[in-house]
C-alpha cells in the first residue's frame, strides 16, 4: 500500500527523561510568574513539550494559553496558541480542526506584521503558520495549495535568516512532489534541506535521510534506500525523535520484506507498532498493523494476521483514513477467504469495494476542487499581474513606439533596397542566360551548315536538298522556341529527332538512335532549349563516327530524386580514346558549345537555388564501350 513520507513538525520536541525534566521545570515556573503574558508563553511552551508525550495534555495547555491571551489582548500569545492547537490536532489526525487553527494563526500574525513589518520574529511565526497550513493541505492531497503555502513560508524564512524553518519547508515540499510521483523534484528539495540541517545540527537530519531513502525505495532502488535508512537509524540514536523513528522502522520492515528477510521485517514492523501506540499515533499504528497482517498472510500465519488486520481497520475507521480502510478491508477479505469463511470474506470485500469507490469519488471531487481553486488563483494572479503590467507598459510603449517607428522606416527602406538588388540580380541572370543562348544558336546553325556543305560535296545535289529540307524543319523548331527560357520536353525530343536524322543522312546511317521518356516525366515539365544537343553532337562526332562498325545513341529522360535527368549514351570509342583524337582535331566551336552549356547550368543553379550538374562516365570503367553523359536538372514547369 501507499506509505506516507514523514512530514517534519514545525515545533519539534523530544520525548525523553530530559524532556520530562523540562516540563517539570516549566510547571514550577508557571506557579511563580505574575504577568499574564508570561503565563501564556509558558503554557504554549508546555503544550509544545507535551505534544509528543501526551497530545491530550498538549491540547489542554494550548487551550489555556489561548484563553488567557485573548482575555488580556495578547495577540502574539493567542496566535502561538492557535499554532499549538493546530499541531496537536495534526498528531491526532483531526486535519479539519488543524486547518481552522492554522488559518486563525496566520491571520493573527499578518495583523501583527502590519504594525511591525521588519520584525523578524513575526516573520518566522507567520512562516510557521503558512508552513503548517501547507502540511494540512498536503495531507488532504490539495497539492497546489500546499506548495503555494510552502513557497510563502520559504520566502519568509529566507528573509528572516531562519535556516531551520527553511530546511523543514524544503523537506515538506519534497513530500508534495513525492505524492505527485515527481521523484526527481522531491529529491531536489530533500537534498536542499539536508546540508542546512547538517550545518545547523538539527534533529531532523535522520528524518530527511529517511525521506531520501523512501524516494529511492519508491523508484525500486532498494540498495540505495537501505544505505540512507542505515544512516538515519544511526542518527536517530542521537536525536531522539520517536515519530520519525517509528516511520523509519516501518520503512526498514518494507526493505527486509522486499528482500525476503521475513524475520527482520517482522521485528521492524513490531517496533514501529510499539512506538506509534506509545505516541497514540493511530495512523502510524494502523499502517504498522496492516504491514504485519500482510507479512503473516504471506507466510500463511492466518491466525496471527487476522487480529492485526482487524485492529488496523479499527484505527483507520476511528481517524477516517479511507486509504487505510480500503487496504485493511481487502486484507481481511483475503484472510477470511483463505480460512474458509466465505460470508465474512464477502462482507469485507463489499466494504473494500465501497471504500475504493469512495476514494475514487473523493479523488475526483478533490481534482475538481483543485482545478477550480487553481483557476480562481490563476485568474486573480492574472488580474494582479495585468494591473502591474499596465503601468509598466504605458512607460515602455512610449519608448518602444518611437523605436518601432524608426525600425519600421529602416526595415521598409532595407526591404526596398533588397528587393531592387534581387530584381537586378534576377534580370542579370536572365540576360546572361539569353546571351549564352544566342551564342548557342549561331554555333548550332554553323555546325549544321557545315554538315550540309560536306554532304553536298560527298553526295550530290539531290541528297543535299533532302538534307536541307530536314534542316529547315529543325531550324523552324529551333527559332520558334529559342526566345523561351524553357521548352516542353516533347518539343526537345522532336528537335533531337530531326537533328539525329540529319546526322544519319550525313554519315550514311553509320549509327542508329533511340529517344525515350519515362512515365515519371510530366507533360508540362520543361528544360532550356538546345541544352542537350551539344552532348548528342559530341556522341556522334567523337563517339560513334570514329568507330569502325555501326554505333548506337540512346537518349532517355526521367525524374530521379526530385531532379529531371537526361542521359545520352553511346557505344562509341569511349572518352579516353576520344580525348586522344581531339588533341589533334578538336575545333574551337565544339569547345565553345560545351563551355557555354556549363555556364548555362551554373546560371540555372543560381536562379533556381537547386543543383544542376553534368556527369560524364567512360563506360570502359564498367567493362563496356562508349560514353554516358547524364544531366541532372532542377524540375521546372511551363505555365
Amino acid at each position: 500500500m501507499k506509505n506516507f513520507i514523514y512530514i517534519a513538525a514545525f515545533l519539534l520536541s523530544v520525548a525523553s527523561a530530559a524532556q520530562t525534566a523540562k516540563t517539570d521545570s516549566l510547571t514550577r515556573m508557571l506557579k511563580v510568574v505574575r504577568t499574564d503574558s508570561a503565563k501564556a508563553n509558558l503554557l504554549n511552551k508546555l503544550s509544545v513539550q507535551w505534544r509528543e508525550i501526551s497530545p491530550d495534555s498538549a491540547m489542554v495547555y494550548a487551550k489555556r494559553a489561548a484563553a488567557l491571551s485573548q482575555k488580556n489582548g495578547y495577540d502574539l500569545g493567542a496566535a502561538n496558541a492557535q499554532i499549538n492547537l493546530g499541531n496537536t490536532n495534526i498528531i491526532l489526525g483531526n486535519y479539519r480542526a488543524a486547518k481552522a487553527h492554522f488559518e486563525s494563526a496566520k491571520q493573527m500574525f499578518e495583523n501583527i506584521r502590519e504594525d511591525q513589518p521588519d520584525n523578524n520574529i513575526i516573520k518566522i511565526h507567520l512562516a510557521r503558520a503558512c508552513a503548517s497550513l501547507g502540511v494540512v493541505y498536503s495531507e488532504e492531497s490539495n497539492y497546489y495549495l500546499a506548495l503555494e503555502h510552502y513557497q510563502k513560508a520559504a520566502v519568509l524564512y529566507q528573509d528572516s535568516g531562519e535556516n531551520q524553518g527553511l530546511s523543514k519547508v524544503y523537506n515538506n515540499m519534497a513530500v508534495v512532489y513525492k505524492s505527485q510521483q515527481n521523484y526527481s523534484k522531491a529529491l531536489e528539495f530533500l537534498k536542499k534541506a539536508l546540508p542546512i540541517q547538517q550545518q545547523t545540527g538539527e534533529s531532523t537530519v535522520p528524518v530527511t535521510l529517511t525521506n531520501i531513502g523512501a524516494i529511492h525505495a519508491e523508484t525500486g532502488q532498494w540498495n540505495d534506500a537501505f544505505r540512507y535508512y542505515q544512516q538515519a537509524e544511526k542518527l536517530f540514536k542521537s536525536y531522539d525523535n520517536p515519530r520519525g523513528f517509528a516511520l523509519l522502522t516501518n520503512y526498514l520492515g518494507d526493505y527486509h520484506r522486499q528482500k525476503s528477510h521475513l524475520d527482520e521485517a517482522e521485528k521492524y514492523y513490531r517496533q514501529s507498532l510499539s512506538l506509534n501506540e506509545q505516541m497514540q499515533h493511530k495512523f502510524g499504528a494502523a499502517l504498522a498493523l496492516y504491514n504485519l497482517g500482510q507479512l503473516y498472510f504471506q507466510q500463511k500465519r492466518y491466525a496471527e494476521a487476522l487480529p492485526m488486520a482487524e485492529k488496523s481497520l479499527a484505527y483507520a475507521n476511528q481517524i477516517g483514513v479511507l486509504d487505510q480502510t480500503y487496504h485493511s478491508e481487502k486484507l481481511l477479505s483475503d484472510l477470511y477467504h483463505a480460512t474458509g469463511k466465505p460470508n465474512e470474506a464477502f462482507a469485507h470485500y463489499k466494504n473494500y469495494i465501497a471504500a475504493r469507490d469512495s476514494i475514487t469519488n473523493l479523488e475526483n471531487t478533490k481534482k475538481l476542487a483543485q482545478a477550480e481553486m487553481k483557476y480562481d488563483y490563476q485568474k486573480k494572479e492574472a488580474l494582479l499581474n495585468e494591473r502591474n503590467k499596465r503601468q509598466t507598459q504605458l512607460t515602455i510603449f512610449a519608448v518602444l513606439g518611437t523605436v518601432l517607428l524608426i525600425g519600421l522606416i529602416l526595415l521598409a527602406y532595407n526591404r526596398r533596397q533588397v528587393k531592387k538588388r534581387l530584381t537586378l540580380e534576377k534580370e542579370v541572370a536572365e540576360y546572361e542566360q539569353k546571351a549564352l543562348h544566342l551564342q548557342m544558336n549561331p554555333h548550332f546553325v554553323f555546325n549544321c551548315l557545315s554538315s550540309i556543305s560536306s554532304f553536298i560535296v560527298q553526295n550530290g545535289t539531290d541528297q543535299a536538298l533532302k538534307y536541307l529540307s530536314k534542316f529547315s524543319k529543325l531550324m523552324r523548331l529551333t527559332l520558334e522556341y529559342s526566345k523561351d527560357a524553357l521548352i516542353p520536353i516533347d518539343k526537345e525530343i522532336e528537335s533531337l529527332q530531326n537533328y539525329l536524322e540529319l546526322e544519319q543522312l550525313r554519315f550514311h546511317n553509320k549509327f542508329t538512335f533511340n529517344i525515350q521518356a519515362s512515365d515519371n516525366v510530366e507533360f508540362n515539365m520543361g528544360l532550356p532549349p538546345l541544352l542537350v544537343q551539344p552532348f548528342v553532337e559530341n556522341a556522334i562526332l567523337h563517339g560513334v563516327v570514329p568507330k569502325d562498325d555501326g554505333g548506337k545513341i540512346e537518349i532517355y529522360f526521367d525524374v530521379e530524386g526530385g531532379q529531371l535527368t537526361c542521359t545520352v549514351t553511346d557505344n562509341g570509342i569511349g572518352l579516353q580514346e576520344s580525348k586522344t583524337l581531339k588533341e589533334h582535331s578538336v575545333t574551337a566551336h565544339k569547345s565553345m558549345a560545351l563551355d557555354i552549356t556549363r555556364k548555362r547550368l551554373d546560371i540555372m543553379e543560381t536562379t533556381t537555388s537547386k543543383s544542376a550538374q553534368i556527369e560524364i562516365t567512360d563506360l570502359k570503367n564498367e567493362n563496356k564501350n562508349g560514353t554516358r553523359v547524364k544531366l541532372r536538372l532542377p524540375v521546372q514547369y511551363i505555365p
